[in-house]
């Protein structure tokens, strides 16, 4: 699996995600609304319905049982990519504000001691290099 930056390059779109970013995001969106539980819920459904076609009950629990773990664990897996992602979207929007709300205040603040001292433990506190 080709993991270089040339690779990965190839394998984005123009909106600069990958193929598998887009197919979490819209799965997301899918999951996350009402329509998906009644599916969930219609499939739970049709398997309290379907006992008679099997000839004993322990198949009859092991087909949800594979079913539901199998869901889950695909689930669970785009779930938490989703998640990461969008934490780590918004990492990077207050990075963003602290790096400026630093800038601004080191423009302002230039003459004020206090001001010097909240802006060194701004940067301290958000991990914000000095740049000159």
């Amino acid at each position: 699996m080709d993991t270089s930056e040339a690779g990965r390059d190839r394998k984005q779109h123009r909106d600069g995600r990958t193929s598998f970013e887009k197919f979490v995001e819209a799965t997301y969106a899918l999951v996350s609304r009402a329509p998906f539980f009644v599916a969930m819920l219609a499939v739970v459904v049709a398997w309290l319905v379907s006992y008679p076609l099997f000839s004993t009950a322990k198949a009859w629990q092991v087909v949800i049982h594979t079913v539901a773990s199998v869901v889950t664990l695909l689930l669970l897996t785009l779930l938490e990519n989703a998640s990461r992602r969008a934490e780590e979207a918004a990492q990077e929007k207050l990075n963003v504000l602290a790096e400026a709300t630093a800038a601004l205040m080191d423009s302002v603040g230039r003459e004020d001691p206090d001001l010097q001292e909240a802006t060194r433990r701004l940067r301290d506190a958000v991990g914000l290099e000095q740049r000159h």
